[in-house]
């Protein structure tokens, strides 16, 4: 730990209590939530990076993340300090120089697996081990706070997403619905730790919505693994859920399978369910809808609406009213979707014959990563466009015979991808058509999410291991940085002492770059940009 570091903060008097107020502001200098905003839209009003500069964007600091093999991170950034995650364990590093301040690995925890990101609530950082355990520690220092079990690992249930802290609550969820276990979203306290409520993203025996299953339900899926977005007007919640289990095998699950593959609006307070919408009735590609559900205030069809956006793996884009969840519209994502012909006037998909997996394959489109993924899209209000990764690619669907065994990783079949193009694409959410679109290098994996700034500067990564950056209006590259490996993460932009970084972990190491800066008399590198 650098102590002397931690001693200038102390000395500086900042006030963590004032972390609750920074947060309801949003994106500013600092990178408080995952998202940056409640609202979903890793949107930042720093300027100083713009269209016209963004090519003499070059790297400031490096720091390599002990033991890293894929960073899935998106860091948090707070009055001068970085923090970033890796598998149970959290950095905290200087993000003017990337020296690091302090570190935490959990000596407890003993199950593997990604990690997506910390949290800050008042003078603590929290984040979730891989074995359910809530874990706060002091912001300064990184001692532990608390250590809080809140699931089983050995009921299938282990835990990825970033937790989202909103008054006092820390809402985490579940992952592992692959496996066979009953998905949930829950409420924990940020003092202590301690449950607050519970709410399962699928119904037991008897509760409404459980006959839409067989005799599977206790097993049914619906995993929680991605953070969601929060209304603090309206004290709702958005929360995504992924696929019923098994996964290709329907036969033994008949009906909707509520409430996977859907968007549930939760009550803050409470956890209580005030609407619902699937997208993906009976789902069997394994099409989880863990994609950021984006909150914006817009018009659609030429009445003002309070909206929630998503973009959708099963290759469509929806815009519901995120008030009641009313089906608003729906559009073609990508070009190529051969499962169904489009959405009815109620929301619900038009399955086409002959698109479910069977013994001997079905070719469909999209893929099993789906025309989209958990990679953070971006909303620019300057612009007004919606910013999405997607993925033009087709691919095998498989059912197997064998009997379903709940938390024995039985899917119930396979998928097989093949090719693949992966293409930035900038939507108007009043309409849902496209705008532009920007094809990325590399091998179609699709990993890495976006930032948009008030520069008119959109960042990402390719497959190919590259930083880049566009114009937001035009889509124009304007610098690309070759990282040497592969990125699986968002970025996140941020200003310190007047100056504008902008940072992303790679797969093993965190980047930060800005401005090049040069000394009296030396000229700027000269920087060729290539398409």
């Amino acid at each position: 730990m650098n102590r002397s570091f931690v001693l200038s903060l102390a000395l500086a008097g900042i006030s963590f209590s004032q972390v609750h107020d920074d947060i309801m502001k949003g994106a500013t200098g600092d990178w408080l939530t995952y998202a940056g905003t409640y609202s979903g839209w890793r949107y930042s009003p720093l300027s100083q990076i713009t269209a016209a500069n963004a090519r003499n964007l070059v790297p400031k600091w490096v720091y390599h993340v002990p033991n890293a093999r894929g960073l899935r991170s998106s860091p948090i950034v707070y009055k001068g300090v970085l923090y970033i995650t890796n598998t149970n364990s959290v950095y905290a590093i200087d993000a003017r120089s990337g020296r690091l301040v302090w570190q935490y690995a959990d000596p407890r925890a003993q199950k593997g697996g990604v990690n997506r990101g910390a949290a800050i609530w008042a003078d603590k950082v929290y984040f979730t081990t891989s074995d359910n355990y809530l874990t706060a520690l002091d912001r300064h220092t990184g001692a532990l706070i608390f250590n809080k079990k809140f699931a089983d690992v050995e009921q299938g249930t282990t835990s990825t997403s970033a937790p989202l802290i909103a008054k006092g609550k820390v809402i985490v969820g579940s992952a592992g619905g692959d496996s066979g276990m009953r998905g949930f979203v829950m409420a924990l306290s940020a003092d202590t730790g301690e449950t607050i409520w519970k709410s399962y993203t699928v119904p037991a025996k008897g509760e409404k919505g459980s006959e839409t299953w067989g005799d599977l339900i206790d097993y049914g899926g619906g995993a929680a693994w991605l953070s969601g977005t929060y209304d603090p007007d309206l004290n709702l919640l958005y929360w995504t859920t992924g696929n019923p289990w098994p996964d290709y095998n329907a036969s033994v699950r008949p009906g909707d399978n509520l409430y996977t593959c859907s968007l549930l609006a939760l009550d803050l307070d409470t956890g209580k369910m005030k609407w619902y919408f699937q997208f993906t009735p009976h789902d069997t590609h394994d099409w989880d809808a863990q994609s950021w559900p984006v909150l914006v205030d817009t018009e659609i069809r030429g009445q003002q609406r309070k909206v929630v956006l998503h973009a959708n793996r099963n290759g469509f884009f929806y815009a519901l009213d995120r008030v009641t969840g009313e089906f608003l519209r729906a559009t073609q994502l990508i070009d190529k979707v051969t499962w169904a012909s489009g959405i009815d006037d109620k929301g619900r998909p038009i399955q086409k014959p002959n698109s479910d997996p069977t013994p001997e394959g079905n070719w469909v489109c999209p893929s099993v990563k789906g025309a989209t993924n958990w990679m953070g899209h971006s909303y620019h209000p300057g612009t007004g466009l919606l910013y999405v990764l997607t993925l033009e690619q087709c691919g095998m669907y498989y059912r197997s015979a064998q009997k379903p065994e709940p938390m024995k990783n039985f899917s119930g079949g396979g998928a097989t991808e093949e090719g693949g193009q992966v293409l930035l694409r900038a939507l108007d959410p009043k309409t849902g058509k496209r705008v532009w679109e920007y094809p990325m290098t590399g091998v179609g994996r699709m990993w890495t999410g976006t930032v948009a700034t008030a520069g008119g500067v959109l960042f990402t990564g390719d497959d190919d291991g590259h930083m880049v950056a566009l114009d937001a209006q035009s889509g124009k590259n304007l610098w690309h940085f070759n990282m040497g490996e592969g990125l699986t993460a968002s970025p996140v932009t941020y200003l310190i002492d007047g100056k504008q970084y902008v940072a992303i972990a790679s797969a093993t190491a965190v980047f930060a770059f800005g401005l090049f800066e040069p000394a009296v008399g030396v000229e700027p590198p000269v920087i060729r940009v290539s398409k």
